[in-house]
């Protein structure tokens, strides 16, 4: 079981930056994956970044290569997105996800592989 709670959603303009934290439960250290999704209005939920966590493996939506970062503070439990030179089209609400075991063979950035959900911090770009 791990529980996540993200912050550091709020609006800003385009061109803008925003960091987003997912903090969990339990060690990060143990996860072995994480990932950010986001879900605008009428738009099905995307994979945005995601890291596999034993590695250090980052991976990315090509939307958002270069202009975000995902990374993970076994420190303090908490997984961030970087998000930089923002688009009104970034608009959505953010969601973290967690898959503490397993191997994924496959798209990481698919939502079916993640067992575990914050409740989502809304990012509004505004133009």
């Amino acid at each position: 079981q791990v529980q996540l709670v993200e912050s550091g959603g709020g609006s800003v303009q385009a061109g803008g930056s925003l960091r987003l934290s997912c903090a969990a439960s339990r060690y990060t250290s143990s996860i072995n994956y994480m990932g950010w999704f986001r879900q605008a209005p009428g738009k099905e939920r995307e994979g945005v970044a995601a890291i596999y966590s034993a590695r250090g493996v980052t991976y990315y939506a090509d939307s958002v290569k270069g202009r975000f970062t995902i990374s993970l503070d076994n420190a303090k439990n908490t997984v961030y997105l970087q998000m930089n030179s923002l688009k009104p089209e970034d608009t959505a609400m953010y969601y973290c996800a967690a898959r503490p075991t397993g191997v994924v063979i496959g798209n990481l950035l698919s939502e079916r592989w993640y067992g575990y959900w914050g409740q989502g911090t809304q990012v509004t770009v505004v133009s």
